[in-house]
Parts: C-alpha cells; sequence; structure tokens
C-alpha cells in the first residue's frame, strides 16, 4: 500500500481505524505557492474496492489536482492519501501514444516497466489490445489509428501496468458522441471484468451518470466535495436512457447552482 502523509491532527488514528479502502482521501488541501488560495481545501473521499466513481465540477474546481494527488505525481499540502495498488494506472485526456512505435509495441513498454521478459510482453500486448476489441491492430502505427482506437491502445496501456486501482482524466472528451458512447460499453465490460476501482474525472454529466456507481459533486475556490449521488440503475445503461437522462438533468441543476455560486 502507498500511503502520502501530512501532519492533521487525528488523522492517523481515524484511518486505522476506518475499514479497508482502495483510495481514501482525507482532510487534504492543497496550496500552489506561498500565499496563493487553495486548490483544494479538506476533501475527504473514499472509494471501495471495485466501485467506480466519477468526479464532476466545474473548470478550475481541483478535479485533476485530486486525481494527480490520488496518483501520487502531486504531494498533498495537507491531509492524508492511502491507495491499495503501490502505483494506480492513469490514463489522461490525450492518448500520448509513441507515434514511431506500433499499438503493441506502446503497450509493451509499460510491461517491460514491470520487468515483464520481452517474449512474454508480445503475448501480453496482443492480449491486452484483445480485451479492448483491438485483436489484430498491434503492428498499426499510431498514424493508421482512429481517435477511438489511439484510446483503446491507451487504455490497454494502462492496463498493461497490472493494478487494480485506475485513474483516468477525461479521457474520452476529444471523441465524437458515437466513438465516446463505444468506449464507455468497453471501459464498463473491463472494469467488471477485472473488478477495478476507478476514479474518472469528468465534465459531462451524463457520461459520469452513464459510468459511475457514484457521482461526486466538486465546488470551486477551494475545491471541495459539495454532494454525492448513488447510482441506482441496472447495467447496461445507454446515455439516452429515460433514467440517466433524468438524473442528469437533476445533478446538472446542481452543477449550475455551483458554477453560478462561484462566478465560473
Amino acid at each position: 500500500m502507498r500511503t502520502q502523509d501530512v501532519l492533521t491532527a487525528g488523522v492517523g488514528a481515524a484511518t486505522a481505524a476506518a475499514a479497508p479502502a482502495a483510495v481514501r482521501v482525507e482532510g487534504v488541501s492543497q496550496v500552489f505557492g506561498r500565499g496563493a488560495p487553495p486548490v483544494l481545501d479538506g476533501v475527504d473521499l473514499t472509494v471501495a474496492p471495485g466501485e467506480f466513481v466519477c468526479l464532476l465540477g466545474a473548470s478550475g474546481c481541483g478535479k485533476s489536482t485530486l486525481l494527480n494527488l490520488i496518483a501520487g505525481l502531486l504531494e498533498p499540502t495537507a491531509g492524508r492519501i492511502e491507495v491499495s495498488a503501490e502505483r494506480p494506472a492513469l490514463m489522461f485526456q490525450e492518448a500520448a501514444l509513441l507515434p514511431w512505435l506500433t499499438a503493441a509495441r506502446n503497450v509493451e513498454l509499460a510491461l517491460q516497466a514491470r520487468g515483464v521478459g520481452r517474449s512474454e510482453r508480445r503475448a501480453e500486448a496482443e492480449r491486452l489490445l484483445a480485451v479492448v476489441n483491438l485483436g489484430g491492430h498491434g503492428g498499426k502505427r499510431v498514424h493508421e489509428l482512429s481517435g477511438g482506437m489511439r484510446q483503446r491502445v491507451a487504455l490497454a496501456r494502462a492496463l498493461a501496468q497490472d493494478s487494480a486501482v485506475l485513474l483516468m482524466d477525461e479521457p474520452f472528451a476529444a471523441l465524437d458522441a458515437i466513438t465516446r458512447d463505444v468506449l464507455h460499453q468497453e471501459l464498463t465490460r473491463v472494469w467488471a471484468e477485472r473488478q477495478l476501482s476507478v476514479v474518472f474525472v469528468t465534465h459531462n454529466v451524463r457520461e459520469a451518470v452513464r459510468l459511475g456507481q457514484r457521482v461526486v459533486l466538486m465546488g470551486s475556490r477551494p475545491g471541495r466535495i459539495v454532494r454525492e449521488w448513488e447510482i441506482d440503475i441496472s447495467h447496461p445503461r445507454t446515455i439516452e436512457s429515460p433514467a440517466v437522462s433524468a438524473l442528469a438533468a437533476e445533478i446538472t441543476t446542481e452543477l449550475h447552482r455551483e458554477i453560478s455560486r462561484h462566478g465560473h
């Protein structure tokens, strides 16, 4: 287990007594630079093993900062973060593939970083590409892949890190609606099959309701959690379904209140 710990009164004892979690954020604040206003202030969030949580909020509310803290890319100014996985897998909005390598070789890089042998890497990369429905495309270079295919390769590369915790920062935001819907289906399938714990950052309310078991709304200036919704809608879900639309409308109303409150 990886733990980031900054001295905060009483937090250690509370965490020790708490139930196991895939991700636990307690009293986390983040300030960039002396005298600057806090980006995050007193954030508490627990993600259960196998849970899919979507973080939602206006631009600049600190969603990506919180994700980077969970990933271990930043150290919190105050508070405590525990992650059950030593190295959470991280997937960004951009696929960030190396253009001179094939799809399979891009996936192999993550396997190589784990110390997997060369012959095993090749077979495992092809298997992971098949998991994201790109079987037979391992030999293609980046310029031969569509935007959706590139994101599938990026997802396969994230899965190659063999982590039980997957962190995703608006990975489908730049895709067209049809491609995004297909990848929603793929992600939901992979999450269920692998029993992953997912923290998914998005601006898209319907996407959050379509994917998540829980939607967490963040307020701004400073960023803190203001409300949560448990999503009690059975799978398979579609982004156009009446149940998804109705809950998305409710969450959108609350999001607009937060945005108007802080003058975004």
